[in-house]
């Protein structure tokens, strides 16, 4: 039986083996191409997150190594010495 609390918060029942059932139309939305979730504990919660590919390619242009990166040959013998 799912009891609807309020907007977003559904009240389930864990089965004897700790299992329940994650929403359909959560599912359907959130897990389209990967069936994996992080489950992330905190005291008195979980919280469920769907696994998706990140595209880091948008963080290239905004990390700051701290060195001027133009010449890649001077850049790389620089961090060697590092």
């Amino acid at each position: 039986m799912v009891i609807k609390v309020a907007y977003g918060v559904e009240k389930k029942k864990v089965d004897g083996q700790g299992r329940f059932l994650l929403p359909s139309d959560w599912r359907m939305e959130e897990l389209k191409e990967n069936k994996e979730v992080f489950v992330i504990k905190g005291k008195g919660y979980l919280k469920i997150v769907p696994k998706r590919k990140v595209d880091l390619t948008k963080f290239f242009d905004t990390a700051d190594l701290g060195r001027n990166i133009e010449d890649w040959a001077l850049f790389s013998g620089q961090c060697q010495d590092c």
